[in-house]
C-alpha cells in the first residue's frame, strides 16, 4: 500500500500518528494498540492503520461513513468464510475470484463502498445458492 501524505477527502496533510493520538491513551490501551500507528488527515480525521508493529498502512485512507461500511464488510465476510471452513488465504482466493480483481488488490481495507456493498451481497448471494 502507498504512504498517504495528502488527504484524497480534503487535500489536507497526513501525519503518522501513534493510536493514544486517534483513540486516546485509555481506549488505545483496552484495545491493545497502545503500540501501534496511524495515518491520519490533520484536517478532517481520515485515517488508516497499520500493519501490527509497522509503518506500512494497512489499507487506504477512509473517512468515518467508510471505516464503518469497511467494518460492517469484514463482520460479514469473516463470518461468511469461516462459516464455509475456509482458511484467509481460500478466502481471499474465492474474494478475488467472484469480484474480478487480482489476488493482490483483494483487501476490505482498500475497498470504497460501492465494492465493500459488492462482498456483503456476494456473500449473501452464496448463502441463499447453498440454501436454495
Amino acid at each position: 500500500m502507498e504512504i498517504p501524505e495528502i488527504c484524497c477527502y480534503c487535500g489536507g496533510t497526513v501525519r503518522l500518528v501513534p493510536a493514544n493520538m486517534v483513540y486516546g491513551a485509555a481506549a488505545a490501551k483496552r484495545l491493545k494498540l497502545e503500540k501501534e500507528m496511524f495515518y491520519q488527515c490533520q484536517n478532517c480525521n481520515a485515517r488508516v492503520g497499520c500493519h501490527r508493529g509497522s509503518k506500512r498502512p494497512l489499507g487506504n485512507l477512509a473517512n468515518e461513513v467508510l471505516r464503518l461500511k469497511r467494518m460492517e464488510t469484514h463482520q460479514v465476510y469473516d463470518a461468511f468464510w469461516k462459516s464455509k471452513g475456509m482458511i484467509r488465504t481460500q478466502a481471499y482466493k474465492w474474494l478475488a475470484e467472484r469480484m474480478q480483481i487480482p489476488e493482490q488488490q483483494a483487501h476490505i481495507g482498500s475497498f470504497e463502498m460501492d465494492q465493500c456493498q459488492r462482498v456483503i451481497d456476494l456473500c449473501r448471494e452464496y448463502e441463499d445458492l447453498e440454501v436454495a
